[in-house]
């Protein structure tokens, strides 16, 4: 029995010791433990996550501008940018998720034009959390001419080829302007 139990015991001390002196658990000073072992993250999830991230960061918020000038243009900000036509257009006609070698598609050739069709402010209004303001809209007809091979694999594989495919997309862009005596406090540009 003790024959069987050296050997056993032997091997069982090797292998701690190669574990104790891999990366993920050091032998001296913190250590986390279990937590210290490196998980892997979906590329799918982190693109999720990403898009989730750029979204609330550039296009989720309201802009809160100073005040319009008397008797001067309320012109509104820029027109959409190529970006953000594409990340609605995505939403509108989404292109990932399909399945390789079975069904694919491919847009190419993308042109597109950009139309102001309104631009007005509305009336002063009291806004919570913002005080007296005006709502600046500004809206956006985005025409988006491309060309689109759908690929299909199965069961009977061919292509298919849309030269002169469009889509036109709405996009708005509204902004608040203060209206009044603009004193945001010390930490603010108006003063």
């Amino acid at each position: 029995m003790l024959r069987k139990l050296v050997p056993a015991s032997l091997c069982l001390l090797v292998g701690l010791m190669a574990v104790a002196n891999t990366g993920c658990f050091p032998v001296t000073g913190p250590s986390l433990g279990l937590l210290s072992i490196p998980i892997p993250v979906s590329p799918y999830f982190q693109e999720m996550a990403e898009d989730e991230f750029r979204v609330d960061e550039r296009y989720s918020r309201v802009p809160i501008l100073g005040p319009l000038s008397a008797g001067g243009p309320a012109v509104a900000l820029d027109p959409p940018s190529d970006e953000e036509v594409m990340y609605a257009f995505e939403r509108a006609r989404p292109q990932q998720g399909g399945v390789p070698f079975l069904r694919e598609k491919q847009i190419n050739n993308v042109k597109i034009i950009k139309e102001k069709i309104a631009d007005y402010v509305d009336p002063p209004r009291f806004i919570p959390l913002i005080g007296p303001a005006q709502l600046h809209h500004a809206h956006y007809k985005c025409t988006v001419y491309f060309s689109e091979k759908t690929i299909v694999g199965w069961p009977v594989p061919h292509t298919l080829h849309d030269e002169e495919a469009a889509e036109v997309i709405y996009i708005d862009h509204n902004h608040f302007h203060m209206v009044g005596n603009v004193s945001g406090g010390s930490n603010t540009n108006y003063r």
